[in-house]
């Protein structure tokens, strides 16, 4: 538990911010990470900075048949499976700067208390039926047990690629039951399954119907659902709900709580949106005020669109069906996929970049944060390219917001001694009036698209800014000359242009949150809370911070006061040393990422395992000649030391006859 929790507070704009929990049994690639955590991040800081109480909440979803399957894969435990996997995704995500209020698990005490409790009242409320049904079996003599559909693989009826699960195509998104596979095989021994008889547990969705599609009308209207997410809710409601299963014979699970159940667990699409309050219960005892307060918190939900039905449908039927209150989604942000250089992403077949591999390449986490959500799948597929990855670095984080902020420090530092200088009176001058009209325009904009998760538009405002300030010193012609001749003028220049950049800090902040404490280092003001106003009044600039820039805290528990003076940066305030935001990019990384990254998983580990043993081989011959020059070295020198003592002697006789001794003893 939290020593200190964020909790709601009454009268405030509560923001309780959920993306979809990774499973468990692989590396996160960079489709899932701008698809729900890295989208899920930029929202969390932005609502941060705008002093709302924010709650960030995310996990590993643990249980399931995917875990059995990988751990039996890895040859070991699934819990020794699940803490590998959840130590991996939690690196890859602090290095993308992941601003998680708690990274849990499904695998708690609270996990399986809050998922029985739900099951109960389902149950208790008629919304449960039990039914017989038929389960694939393997009936080799060394499995003998059911299979779930994860374990039985075959040929998609509806796109026939070959090698569908049984509860789900990853080709098309069909969601699939093992017996509509065509020449279906147990995953674990290539044998054909045979069908045998078994009892579970469904969920009433047909009568649950009316009262979800009643709530998703309200909600996707009132909250601005993504239009993928509306339109894949809408086609689930029109097909008409059918009872779906919601228990399997695994072991591997939150165990059900019914008599004659004992062998069998909850399934996991039932269980894993489940996962996101038992993590807040894990995180806080006062979970409650997040989870059952729909009149004073609202639930945004980031994820991508192949999970949309269990979080629209399934998660809120669940939730409807217990008759208590909760808090249920207000706002779904999902995005369609980003493909990997005209190809796909697999997780099951490692291709493309995964999240260490960025990591790897020496590229700081902002700058792949910048590329990956400018290239932001939000309403249609898009396509990680090297080329274009390289360019959006050169040609915009460096010359433009690069440019503008180094460009402006650094006339401080050298011109004035790093002091701002007087500006107020020159600044009201109407002249500037076309400044401050367009970043005002801009900044309204942004804090629209960023209220309507609208992230990529708000990124490019955020960057259209930075261009203006730019074109602000060129139209202006900030240089020595200015200074000589208009004093003034240019003081109006650095003045607005320092508060400019504070603003720029801001607003980059949920994207960028390194550059962002880069630059208030730089400016040695806080980071400010965003306002809808700019820029300040002079009655505003009264104070002069004095406090050295802190280190950007993205927790809420201590958000920004509304009442702070934004972009404060008055006369005689003191800025610190210019430094480099970004660094340029050789083109030629292009070719070596591309071929380094452009296989399958098990290809990489292959061209990395090739590639250490040539550089093991390299070092080996090296230390073998180095060795060789050694004793080559060791006999001459003992030969070159007796000629150089002869020849010692004879410098002697020579200067001795010559009158002058000069050898060192």
């Amino acid at each position: 538990m939290s020593a200190d929790p964020v909790l709601p507070v009454k009268g405030k704009k509560n923001i309780l911010v959920t993306s979809a929990l990774p499973y468990v049994n692989n590396v996160p690639h960079l489709g899932n990470i701008v698809g729900s955590v890295l989208s899920a991040d930029v929202f969390a800081r932005f609502n941060r900075l705008r002093g709302n109480p924010t709650l960030y909440v995310c996990g590993t979803d643990e249980y399931g048949t995917a875990t059995e399957t990988k751990a039996l894969e890895e040859h070991v435990t699934p819990e020794e499976l699940c803490r590998k996997y959840h130590e991996i995704h939690r690196q890859v995500y602090e290095w993308f700067q992941i601003s998680f209020d708690i990274f849990g698990r499904t695998t708690t005490a609270q996990q399986t208390e809050i998922a029985q409790d739900i099951f109960t009242k389902l149950h208790k409320n008629g919304c449960l039926v039990e039914k017989d049904s038929v389960q694939p079996f393997c009936d080799r003599k060394e499995h003998q047990r059911f299979l779930a559909d994860r374990f039985v693989e075959g040929e998609c009826p509806r796109c026939h690629y070959l090698d569908a699960r049984g509860d789900q195509c990853d080709a098309c998104g069909q969601l699939l039951d093992p017996f509509d596979l065509i020449n279906p095989r147990c995953k674990l021994d290539g044998s054909t399954p045979i069908s045998k008889p078994t009892k579970h547990i469904h969920l009433l969705l047909d009568k649950l119907q009316p009262a979800i599609e009643k709530w998703s009308e309200e909600s996707s209207e009132k909250g601005g659902w993504s239009r993928n997410g509306r339109i894949i809710t809408e086609s689930w409601l029109k097909e008409g709900l059918k009872d779906r299963g919601i228990t399997r014979d695994l072991r591997w699970g939150t165990p059900v709580p019914l008599p004659g159940y004992e062998d069998k667990v909850l399934y996991v699409w039932f269980d894993a949106c489940i996962g996101y309050v038992s993590i807040t219960a894990n995180y806080t005892s006062d979970w409650e005020k997040w989870w059952r307060s729909p009149s004073d918190v609202q639930l945004y939900q980031f994820l991508g669109k192949d999970n949309v039905p269990f979080h629209t449908v399934i998660f809120p039927g669940s939730q409807i069906g217990t008759g208590d209150e909760w808090t249920m989604l207000h706002h779904l942000s999902t995005t369609e996929y980003l493909n990997y250089e005209n190809g796909k992403f697999s997780k099951s077949r490692g291709v493309g970049v995964f999240g260490n591999n960025a990591q790897d390449t020496g590229v700081p986490s902002d700058v792949w944060r910048y590329y990956l959500l400018m290239s932001r799948p939000e309403t249609s597929d898009t396509q990680f390219e090297w080329k274009a990855f390289i360019t959006r670095n050169n040609s915009e984080l460096l010359a433009n917001l690069g440019n503008f902020v180094n460009r402006l420090i650094k006339f401080v530092n050298a011109k004035y001694d790093s002091l701002v200088p007087d500006f107020l009176a020159e600044a009201a001058d109407p002249i500037y009036d076309p400044l401050k009209r367009d970043v005002q325009s801009l900044l309204e904009a942004y804090i629209d698209d960023l209220e309507a998760v609208r992230l990529r538009s708000g990124l490019e405002k955020a960057m259209a800014l930075s261009a203006r300030g730019n074109l602000f010193l060129q139209e202006n012609k900030l240089d020595n000359n200015l200074l000589a001749s208009q004093p003034a003028r240019t003081a109006a220049v650095v003045g607005l242009g320092l508060n400019l950049i504070s603003l720029l800090a801001s607003l980059i902040h949920p994207y960028l949150p390194t550059t962002a404490s880069s630059i208030s280092t730089q400016l040695n003001i806080p980071l400010q809370p965003i306002t809808r106003t700019w820029p300040p009044s002079a009655s505003t600039l009264s104070s002069t911070p004095t406090d050295p820039a802190p280190s950007i805290d993205s927790s809420p528990k201590n958000p920004p006061s509304s009442s702070s003076t934004p972009l404060a940066i008055p006369p005689t305030h003191k800025i610190s040393k210019a430094a480099y935001l970004f660094t340029r990019i050789d083109e030629k990384k292009e070719d070596e990422w591309r071929g380094l990254y452009g296989g399958t998983q098990k290809e990489r580990d292959l061209k990395e395992e090739e590639a250490r043993a040539k550089k093991e081989k390299k070092k080996r011959d090296k230390e073998r000649k180095e060795a060789k020059k050694a004793g080559k070295d060791s006999e001459m020198g003992k030969e070159g030391k007796g000629k150089k003592e002869e020849g010692l002697k004879q410098d002697v006789a020579v200067e001795k006859g010559m009158g002058r001794l000069n050898v060192a003893d």
